[in-house]
């Protein structure tokens, strides 16, 4: 950035050397010239300055006109998805700043001024104070594409980043996540956003996956009786998308393994899950199910 304003300043300091010998030669030239003729120079001279005074002016209103449209239009754009105030204003008043810079460009070049080391400059600052904010800048945008894109809400229980809760607050930089045991914990937007969010209350309905075993020689048909007999006595299970089904899922070293799915509404996920944990641990035996146990067969060398 130094060595960018040490080239602007030896530019500058070349241009007032340039005039100098330029107005040196105006004054020679004007030494030689007839009132008429410095006349009609004045004149020529005064029309260039009022045309250039003219787009100048049509740069700046027109320029500042569409600055306005563009800036009312994304506000509208935010207001509608429901993007948090303060995003809204930052990214807006960003928007205008950078336009206004580019404008300011465009008048300096209609001035006849070389705006080379004006754009060096500002791409030179522009370098430094992105390498210095990396890290921040990353998480302000991935703050605005959450916000923006909404794949989750406050309320929500998400897990990302190995960290699961409830969402507490989305803020520019952080997403604060309160865990199952009442943990606060912050997660910078800028993974997030670019990361994995396996969203728990995206939908209304959820499958709630169960296994249970039974021991070898038990009767499996009694026990996908009796557990279908359990998921239609709690009365929270769902027939749509499809109806509660239980299976022989696998054939285990000592059990026999049912697999159990069930739809439910999300709200009573976690009730039926224990509940129904519950009901199969006190009825099973009951019913003359065993459950099993994790045998070894030892055998003893004499020798």
């Amino acid at each position: 950035m130094i060595q960018s304003l040490l080239v602007f300043l030896d530019a500058v300091a070349s241009e007032v050397a340039v005039d100098a010998v330029a107005t040196t030669g105006i004054v020679e030239k004007l030494s030689g010239m007839t009132p008429d003729e410095i006349m009609h120079a004045i004149t020529a001279l005064t029309i260039s300055l009022a045309g250039k005074f003219v787009k100048v002016l049509l740069i700046w209103f027109v320029g500042r006109w569409i600055i306005r449209k563009v800036v009312r239009l994304i506000k509208k754009i935010m207001l509608k998805r429901k993007v948090n105030p303060s995003v809204s204003s930052f990214v807006s008043s960003m928007i205008d700043v950078v336009a206004m810079a580019v404008i300011i460009i465009m008048i300096i070049s209609v001035l006849g001024i070389d705006t080379s080391s004006f754009i060096a400059l500002f791409a030179s600052a522009g370098v430094a104070v992105g390498m210095a904010l990396s890290g921040t800048l990353q998480n302000f945008a991935g703050g605005v594409m959450i916000l923006l894109f909404r794949p989750f809400k406050v309320g929500d229980y998400i897990e990302a980043q190995g960290i699961g809760g409830s969402v507490k607050e989305i803020q520019i930089f952080n997403t604060v996540i309160n865990t199952p045991d009442n943990k606060i914990i912050l997660l910078p937007n800028g993974p997030l956003s670019t990361g994995i969010i396996n969203n728990y209350s995206r939908e209304p309905l959820r499958r709630l996956d169960l296994n249970f075993s039974v021991a070898y020689g038990d009767d499996y048909e009694m026990a996908k009786a009796v557990m279908l007999r359990l998921i239609k006595e709690d009365g929270r299970a769902l027939n749509e998308p499809a109806a509660p089904f239980v299976a022989l899922g696998s054939l285990s070293a000592s059990s026999i393994d049912l697999t159990v799915r069930i739809w439910c509404k999300q709200e009573d996920y976690w009730g039926m899950k224990f509940d129904l944990t519950q009901k199969v641990y006190e009825t099973f035996p009951k019913e003359g199910l065993k459950f099993p146990y994790q045998t070894f067969t030892v055998q003893l060398d004499k020798n």
